[in-house]
């Protein structure tokens, strides 16, 4: 607790640091980048004043289509770089608008495709990550002829599939909140749409016609008009009254609903397939309650690491949402539940300035003094160090939804099920935060308290005993659902849950929370049942058949403690986070009415189970 207090104050140190007058330690220039084909990017440079032959520094560049403002060289940020430790150490810290973006030129189009690169014409992020650097390294005097690259969530994919660049001098990546695929991460999970994602559409479906420094899309943007945000989305309609309503015109939202299954756009749009033969250091960041793209760092990790043998490859999970390793607030909390002190700052200063510092300014050729996965225990709250993710000694386990709502670990000898009747006009809550509904996406819903679920008829709820002792889920989840219904189409939400004790002591920090008997989600998922067998061709389901419907849930590292309990929900319905399912199959569910909303019994068999690594 001493060391963490101590990082917490130094942090604050730092963030004094950060905000002094940065013009008075940096030089800053704005240039037009050439890419290959011609199209300039807009790109902001910032150079340590004491920069010279025998002080030289390495680039550290951030890619974004969120803007680099301020404009204007007289105008500096109030901090820069990804954090505090590495501003103090310095860095040239290079900032650039992506094709299309704000001051570039260029058309911006979402997860840019890779292309081959057999013409000059042939252009994509990793052909303008590659001539962003060697123009760097040929104006900028006095570099010492090393690259890094960072970036969160968007920036995150820019810099993911900027790994793919391959130019000598970048020796450093870290994708932190990285988009792979939207057709599963963010926009989509497993083939079904956020909605609660609605508010962000003006970000990435309005083109600009002209060179931009401000934020020329939010003429479509929908400002609330309660802080209760569910009057919003409960007075919305369906996807197609809404995209109808707002967004006839915005070219993201119509390439989502007119693509509604996992076709040639979104595959191209896939960057997995495309990270092969990397070879620098990357260090890819996530949190384990990032409800925008919690699939992204850890798919993009494990592939590194099956591709890309001479990558030093690194993963890193906190206890986050999106992005909040980069921001310290001393007392760390996610929704209503605490891990603990100055763990931003702890993240900072021992992993994240650890692995820029020695890859930019020390030894490539050796590996950075980090674990190959540094994962933060959700139910333990403390950090631990693996070899490998998920851990080798991990070993499987499946938990049984019996019909009577145990979750048993042995299988059940005689096969019953449980039922429960779904109707898509009074759809299952999705939080009870109604102010994070308001928000760019909803945050809070990713460790909320599911008590609220709990005694809804349309939920199934599957419960262990209180545990004898510890045990630690550490890697990944399967939801092996064996189901049976009336209709022809369904969605099936799996929701893991950690129940505390009775006894559960309470927070003063939180008097308005009830700890006792809380039911912390720790992990959730959605899978329409249209996609059971394949993302690219959807099939009916066959009404009051037994029918397989089997999915991953993203990873865990979650102990759950002696005397909790651990917990299964199940549902078909999760607004308005997710768009209903008309549960009528369609050839194209976003274009359903009202009148294709079909309400239907659901069965899950006790056969059914959820299979998880167990760490022991």
């Amino acid at each position: 607790m001493k060391k963490i207090i101590q990082f917490f104050f130094l942090f604050l140190a730092f963030c004094s640091f950060a905000q002094e007058d940065l013009s008075s330690l940096y030089d800053k220039k704005e240039v037009y980048i050439p890419m290959r084909d011609g199209v300039k990017l807009f790109t902001a440079i910032y150079t340590p004043k004491d920069i010279s032959k025998s002080n030289k520094y390495p680039f550290l560049m951030q890619r974004t289509c969120y803007s680099v403002a301020p404009y204007g060289e007289e105008n500096f940020k109030k901090s820069l770089g990804p954090n505090a430790f590495l501003l103090k150490d310095k860095y040239i810290f290079v900032y650039q608008d992506v094709r299309g973006r704000y001051m570039s030129e260029g058309t911006f189009t979402n997860m840019t495709p890779q292309v081959e690169h057999t013409a000059k014409t042939n252009v994509d992020e990793s052909t303008d990550t590659y001539d962003t650097i060697d123009w760097l390294l040929k104006n900028i005097k006095n570099n010492n002829g090393k690259v890094g690259q960072y970036g969160t969530s968007y920036p995150g994919f820019y810099t993911a599939v900027g790994t793919l660049a391959n130019h000598p001098a970048l020796v450093a990546s870290s994708p932190q909140a990285p988009i792979s695929d939207f057709f599963f991460d963010d926009f989509h999970h497993n083939g079904a749409f956020v909605t609660g994602y609605f508010r962000t559409f003006p970000v990435f479906g309005v083109q600009k016609s002209k060179a931009e420094d401000k934020a020329w899309y939010m003429d479509q943007y929908i400002k609330p008009t309660s802080k209760d945000g569910s009057v919003f989305y409960n007075e919305l309609g369906t996807i197609k009254e809404a995209t109808d309503k707002y967004y006839a015109d915005n070219f993201f939202m119509q390439e989502i609903v007119t693509h509604p299954n996992y076709d040639s756009f979104w595959q191209k749009r896939n960057l997995l397939p495309h990270l092969k033969s990397i070879n620098h250091a990357v260090m890819v960041v996530g949190g384990w309650f990032d409800a925008e793209d919690l699939a992204g760092p850890l798919n993009i990790y494990k592939t590194i690491e099956k591709t890309s043998p001479n990558a030093k490859n690194t993963i890193v999970m906190g206890p986050f949402s999106h992005g909040a390793w980069a921001r310290e607030n001393g007392k760390h909390y996610h929704n209503d539940i605490y891990f603990g002190d100055s763990i931003a700052t702890f993240y900072q200063k021992n992993i994240e300035y650890k692995f820029f510092n020695h890859y930019l300014k020390g030894d490539t050729k050796t590996a950075v003094d980090l674990p190959e996965a540094y994962m933060y225990n959700t139910g333990k709250k403390e950090w631990q160090e693996f070899t490998t993710w998920p851990p080798k000694e991990a070993t499987k386990l499946n938990f049984y939804l019996y019909a009577s709502g145990e979750l048993v670990q042995r299988k059940p000898q005689k096969i019953y099920f449980s039922e429960y009747f779904s109707d898509p006009n009074k759809p299952v809550p999705s939080s009870e935060s109604y102010g994070d509904f308001n928000g760019f996406t909803p945050r809070n819903y990713m460790s909320e308290d599911q008590r609220f679920a709990t005694s809804r008829p349309d939920v199934l709820t599957f419960t262990t005993e209180y545990l004898e002792e510890d045990i630690t889920l550490a890697g990944e989840i399967m939801a092996k659902l064996k189901i049976a219904t009336e209709a022809t189409d369904a969605d099936f939400i799996v929701k893991l849950i950690d129940i505390y004790p009775l006894d559960e002591p309470e927070n003063k920090d939180k008097p308005e929370v009830l700890y006792a008997n809380y039911h912390q989600m720790v992990r959730s998922e959605i899978m329409p049942a249209r996609f059971r067998n394949s993302f690219e061709k959807p099939e009916a389901l066959q009404p009051n058949t037994k029918t397989d419907i089997e999915f991953r849930l993203q990873d865990v590292l979650h102990t759950f403690k002696k005397g909790h309990k651990i917990q299964i929900q199940i549902q078909s319905t999760w607004y308005p986070l997710m768009m209903v399912n008309p549960q009528n199959f369609l050839e194209n569910p976003y274009l359903a009415t009202k009148d294709d909303y079909t309400k239907a019994f659901m069965k899950v068999y006790s056969d059914s189970s959820i299979e998880v690594d167990v760490l022991k």
